[in-house]
């Protein structure tokens, strides 16, 4: 039986659409989930408008921001149970002998592949999860929240384990999108003093920050804010926009003996100087994806109310108007779009 999926078939501009796929068939220790809903991300858009810097297995169905039910278990999975609640990692393949698996930090194996560029992803009825990443959804956590977990766990991981705040901080968070309005949250629950800096086309994403989180927002130049105590600058930067140029900005904002924790990506060239990390003795560290521990936290949070992504999330759109959801996201009308299969 075929159902539609957004597939991005080649490497081109555009090249991505809806095809009719087969159900997929699992392995012993897979699962076969039916997606309820599936966030759309910010790599589905770069690999929509092909800018993105990663390898990816054309053809591939995009999405890895996902949870649904379960329909079916392979022969080896304990555990596990149809119509149990899940939501899904993204580390749909690691090496269990590399090293950073055996401590881990699987998110690390560089033989890792995940959904949506190496292996199919969730932006279709059904996916093949490995049971092995699957977490348990709480019934009253709805999907189009719990579906955003993934992105929330990449914020958990550069604020809560990837920085060093400490209540009463001053964090400045450059780049308004998803994961910067999320690490800002998070912040925030550290109890930090946090600024979201975009430009003037973000105005809508800062005004969220400001009025949902308790963020200071900021149009442009954060210099002021950041020096406002006494002129020594914040105490750290997570730098979240998708440019290498902002690294520049974060090294002018950070006070001497302080930090930057950046999780954006930015695949061009530095081309500046980066001495100042030297004189100022300041702490860069980057962080990537997350793991078992990181996901559990973030459900309970999202659970239990401490994070409330509801107000980034821009619209529900069914899978078959994805090209909508995508264009709502790209022009920066909405934070976030998510998908629901028919």
């Amino acid at each position: 039986m075929k159902s539609p999926a957004v597939v991005n078939y080649a490497p081109e501009k555009g090249s991505v659409e809806i095809r009719e796929l087969e159900k997929p068939e699992i392995g012993a220790e897979d699962i076969l989930l039916e997606v309820a809903n599936v966030g759309v991300c910010g790599s589905d858009l770069h690999q929509w408008t092909a800018d993105h810097s990663w390898p990816v297995n054309y053809p591939v169905v995009l999405g890895h921001e996902f949870g649904g039910h379960i329909i079916a278990t392979g022969s080896d999975v304990d555990g596990w149970q149809e119509g149990d609640r899940v939501v899904s990692e993204t580390a749909a393949i690691i090496s269990k002998d590399n090293p950073m698996t055996r401590q881990g930090l699987y998110n690390l194996d560089s033989t890792r592949k995940g959904f949506g560029y190496g292996v199919n992803g969730a932006m279709s009825k059904y996916v093949k999860v490995p049971a092995r990443i699957l977490h348990r959804v709480p019934d009253g956590l709805p999907f189009e929240q719990a579906c955003l977990t993934e992105p929330c766990c990449v914020a958990y991981n550069a604020v809560v384990k990837n920085a060093r705040i400490e209540p009463g901080d001053r964090v400045v968070v450059l780049g308004p999108g998803t994961i910067g309005i999320l690490c800002a949250a998070m912040a925030r629950l550290c109890g930090a003093e946090v600024a979201l800096v975009g430009l003037e086309q973000d105005a809508h994403r800062l005004a969220i920050a400001r009025d949902s989180y308790g963020c200071e927002a900021i149009i442009g130049d954060a210099t002021e804010w950041a020096m406002e105590r006494d002129g020594l600058g914040c105490d750290g930067v997570i730098d979240a926009a998708g440019a290498s140029a902002t690294l520049k900005i974060a090294l002018d904002l950070v006070r001497p003996a302080g930090w930057i924790s950046k999780v954006g990506w930015g695949p061009q060239p530095l081309g500046f100087n980066i001495d100042p990390l030297v004189q100022k003795n300041v702490t860069l560290q980057g962080s990537f994806s997350h793991n078992w521990p990181i996901w559990e936290r973030v459900i309970a949070m999202l659970s239990g109310g401490q994070l409330d992504v509801k107000p980034i999330i821009g619209g529900v759109w069914p899978l078959e108007q994805w090209h909508e959801a995508f264009e709502k996201m790209h022009s920066g009308e909405v934070v976030k779009s998510v998908l629901k299969p028919a």
